[in-house]
Parts: structure tokens; C-alpha cells; sequence
């Protein structure tokens, strides 16, 4: 089953002839995440390279350009459309957490209470129901006539989602940082966002390197959720690998092994590497 049904699987209804793109452009995004993981690329132009990959994968994805023909958003799926979900989740849902996280501890009450609202709203509630406003209801108020890509607003909605629960994180991260290193800091004269920078975050980071992660692998594993709203992922493409044709679907079980073993791979290189980060932390604290 496998052996007939891996590129329907991995690359769902993107067309056969063309499916070297999303392949290339999913190894590109996938080297791009690697290389970020590791010291030595941490430069000032790691944010252009990011922003060229990213240009790189959409052209390819999309086509339209240098002969290649247009694939609409619709008819992405697979590893391209997991990975680039998960990815762009992480990378947007980080810095907005930040902010929420220090909102929620502000001495401006109007902030305080903002940051408080979003965060309580977004976790009264489950992942499917705010796919499914993203998808369906907020299009409603929208002007007549304009439309936003469906997978723009399912990005947006699980990075808002992610952030209002990695805020969290942050902020008990950011409560165990003693306040007398803050007001230490004020006597010498560093401002509020220096101080954030240069001695509260790092640490608060640090404490938190284990739950910070596994709220990044939640975020690849809640990627499978966006199939309900017609974005087939590696789980919709399995679907659809096993309903286009009849005869393989008493073999669904060797699928969910298959893509069972594609998540348990990225999920356990994440976890090596939190490990990895945390026993960098524990040496620079040992010196």
C-alpha cells in the first residue's frame, strides 16, 4: 500500500508530473529549520535567507512563474503543507507569546487586561472551533467581494492559538526570575526593555526550554486538525489515498503507521534537541 500510495500521501492532489516542487521546497524549508537550530548560523542575515526560503517555497508551491504550471492553495497537502503550517505556527506564535506573556505582567492595567482577555478567550475554547471560524464564519464579515486564502486565515488561527498557550509558559518562566535582579537592574540604569532583554528573558527562557518545546510539538501534531476545513495535510492525504480507490482501504492500517512514523521522526528530533539546548544551559551555568 505504501510502495503505491506514498506520493499521493506525502504530496496529496498536487499534480504527479510536478510534484518534484513541493518536494524541493519542502527540503529547502525543512534545511532552513536545521540550520536555525544550530549556533552557528544565528547571524543577522539568518532573517534574509528565511525570508528568500520562504519566497522560494510559495513560487515553487504556487508556480505561475518560469513555466511552471499554477497549483492553487486548495490542491496543496502532505509533508509541504504540515511542515509549512508547523513552521510559520512556531515562528509567529513565539514572538506574539512574548509580548502576551509580558503583557500579562505590565503595570498598565488597560494592557494587563487585554493580554488577560485574549489569553482566557483563546483557551476556553478548542483548536477545531477556532479552525472553524477562520474558515467559515469570519469570511461572513468580511466586505463584499473580498476574500482572504483559506490557508492564511487557518495560519493565522492556529498561531494565535499557539501563542495564547505558550504565553503561559513564558510567564511561568518569567514568575520564577527573582524581582530583586529587576529592581538590580533599574539602580544601575537599564530601561524596562533592556532589562527584559539582557537579564529577565534569558533566564526566564532557560527555565522553561522543556515546556516551551513540547508546546512546539503540540503545534506540529495540531496541524492534522485543519483537514476538517478542506486543507489536507498528511492525515487528509492519507484519506484520500485510501478512498480514491476502494481495493486499499482494508490496508488503512499500514497508513497510519506510515504517517504515524513521519510525526513520531519530527516530533522525537524536536525532543533531542530541547535536550540538546538544555545541556548547553546546564554547562554555562556550571561555569
Amino acid at each position: 500500500m505504501i510502495a503505491e500510495k506514498y506520493r499521493l500521501i506525502l504530496f496529496g492532489r498536487f499534480p504527479y508530473e510536478e510534484q518534484w516542487r513541493p518536494l524541493v521546497a519542502t527540503l529547502l524549508l525543512m534545511g532552513l529549520v536545521v540550520a536555525s537550530c544550530m549556533r552557528t548560523f544565528w547571524k543577522p542575515w539568518l532573517a534574509v535567507l528565511w525570508a528568500l526560503v520562504l519566497m522560494a517555497f510559495l513560487v515553487l508551491m504556487y508556480g505561475n512563474v518560469a513555466g511552471m504550471s499554477k497549483v492553487t492553495t486548495d490542491r496543496w497537502g502532505g509533508l509541504p503543507l504540515t511542515i509549512l503550517l508547523s513552521t510559520l505556527s512556531i515562528a509567529l506564535a513565539f514572538p506574539l507569546a512574548l509580548l502576551v506573556a509580558l503583557g500579562r505582567r505590565s503595570n498598565l492595567p488597560a494592557i494587563r487586561a487585554l493580554c488577560t482577555l485574549y489569553v482566557e478567550l483563546v483557551r476556553g475554547v478548542p483548536l477545531i472551533s477556532v479552525l472553524f471560524m477562520a474558515s467559515f464564519m469570519f469570511p461572513l464579515f468580511l466586505p463584499q467581494g473580498l476574500t482572504i486564502d483559506v490557508l492564511i486565515r487557518v495560519l493565522v488561527g492556529i498561531t494565535l492559538f499557539a501563542a495564547a498557550y505558550l504565553a503561559e509558559v513564558i510567564r511561568g518562566g518569567l514568575q520564577a526570575v527573582p524581582r530583586g535582579q529587576v529592581e538590580a537592574a533599574a539602580t544601575i540604569g537599564l530601561s524596562y526593555w533592556q532589562t527584559q532583554r539582557k537579564i529577565v528573558l534569558p533566564q526566564a527562557l532557560a527555565m522553561v526550554v522543556p515546556s516551551i518545546m513540547n508546546s512546539f510539538i503540540s503545534i506540529l501534531k495540531d496541524t492534522s486538525l485543519v483537514s476538517i476545513v478542506s486543507l489536507y495535510e498528511l492525515t487528509g492525504s492519507m484519506d484520500i489515498a485510501l478512498n480514491s480507490d476502494a481495493n486499499w482501504k482494508p490496508f488503512k492500517l499500514q497508513a497510519y503507521f506510515f504517517i504515524a512514523l513521519i510525526y513520531f521522526a519530527l516530533c522525537f528530533a524536536m525532543s533531542r534537541y530541547s535536550r540538546w539546548v538544555e545541556a548547553r544551559l546546564n554547562q554555562s551555568k556550571q561555569r
